[in-house]
């Protein structure tokens, strides 16, 4: 029988309802990990659910990797020549889950008496637009082709309120090379993803439209947008598309590369790798503060029970078991906390990530509701919180060792 944890569970159970000095102290230390906890829950759901979020819209936009050609990235209008043994050839790598061919073109919208610079991005009828189905507002997805021009366009709300025009509206892109061409495009629906960077540039077309404006043949693009299964395996799948495209280059004599989505957006990634900075900040200083306030009530505790050490220790108890019955002690109080900590800190994120009672700045933060998402990292960090807490609790404890059993019997 652990004798040490038995007295100390009588004295965690027992005295509820009376006046002691110790009982704010308790109250104060136990709060303090309970608050502690709830924050680090919260700042690590919302912190991941942010991440997670804009990483996705991210690669929304462009995929994972991306082939493209070295001498297009010099003069904008170098292609890729995408054969279908290339194509499979990519879908056939583990991690990968499809390959398709795009078409982009920078050109001039203009609506009335307004103006302004988009990106036209031309996709064919095979090309997975269920990233833009999510955020679409207005309208309808449009049919895309690569055998015909259908004169759809899928335009961002923000540029759309730019030109002031809507769903069903008519509008023109001028095209500048050797000479200025014109397109005319009806408007058949507005996506808004809050990431202003894209939303204020990208539209989507026919990649038909694209490759007659540029002079392509059918199978010519300005580059293959690879999506994963699994983001953790992206440098891996990287180098595997790599070695792919370095053979067809060697065939088609182009010079092809190959870059993931973090070295399309550094600027997104680096600002994205700073939050994990601040989330380690804050649950080292929110540690500290609940451990700080355990070790006070702990001290609180010891002098208030001086009396009861000093008994222990004229009947014979060693200083090493008494300090255990102190820390199972505190052991109780952390636990009682961590319980209460888990339980408010989950239910305000259920109620956030079900009801997004929370609202945010979407120009500044990308999304309109402050984001949630539960993470295994919880568990763990549930069990270092409890595990350093009590470690911080041994050091306090040996001021028992100091405690002279004939002065603290007479203490009272």
């Amino acid at each position: 029988m652990n004798v040490e944890l038995f007295i100390a569970r009588r004295l965690f159970s027992t005295g509820k309802g009376k006046k002691r000095i110790s009982k704010p102290a308790v109250l104060i230390a136990q709060w303090g990990v309970a608050v502690g906890l709830l924050v680090m829950i919260l700042s690590v759901c919302i912190v991941v659910g942010f991440k997670h979020q804009v990483r996705e819209k991210i690669v929304g936009f462009g995929q994972h990797i991306q082939v493209r050609n070295y001498e297009g990235t010099m003069t904008g209008e170098s292609p890729v020549t995408a054969s279908d043994s290339l194509l499979s050839a990519i879908e056939a790598v583990p991690m990968v889950n499809s390959a398709h061919i795009y078409a982009g073109k920078p050109g001039l919208i203009a609506a009335g008496d307004e103006f302004d610079g988009i990106m036209l991005k031309g996709v064919a009828a095979d090309y997975d637009l269920s990233f833009f189905s999510n955020y679409l507002i207005e309208g309808e997805i449009p049919t895309f082709s690569d055998t015909a021009s259908t004169g759809a366009l899928l335009l961002s709300k923000p540029i759309a309120d730019k030109m002031q025009v809507g769903v069903g509206d008519k509008v023109n892109i001028y095209f500048v090379q050797n000479n200025v061409k014109a397109r005319r495009f009806t408007i058949k629906g507005l996506y808004r993803t809050n990431l202003s960077e894209m939303d204020n540039l990208m539209a989507l077309t026919d990649i038909y439209t694209i490759r007659r404006l540029n002079g392509w043949e059918d199978d010519k693009c300005t580059g293959i947008e690879i999506s994963l299964s699994n983001y953790d395996a992206l440098e891996v799948a990287c180098d595997s598309v790599a070695s792919l495209v370095d053979e067809e280059a060697e065939k088609s004599y182009e010079k092809l590369y190959v870059r993931t989505v973090e070295e399309m957006n550094p600027a997104l990634f680096a600002w994205l790798d700073i939050l994990d900075s601040t989330v380690w900040v804050i649950l080292v200083l929110v540690l500290a503060v609940a451990g700080f306030t355990m070790i006070s009530g702990l001290l609180i505790l010891i002098l208030e029970k001086s009396n009861f050490i000093g008994i222990l220790k004229a009947i014979g108890s060693k200083d090493i078991s008494i300090r255990r019955i102190f820390l199972y002690y505190a052991m109780f109080i952390i636990g009682r906390g961590m319980l209460w900590g888990n339980i408010i800190g989950f239910a305000i994120a259920l109620v956030q990530y079900y009801f997004g009672i929370v609202k945010l700045d979407a120009e500044m933060y990308y999304m309109d509701i402050v984001p949630i998402e539960f993470t295994w990292w919880l568990l763990p960090l549930n069990i270092a919180m409890f595990l350093l807490s009590t470690a911080m609790l041994v050091l306090p404890s040996m001021l028992i060792s100091r405690i002279e059993p004939t002065k603290a019997i007479r203490f009272e």
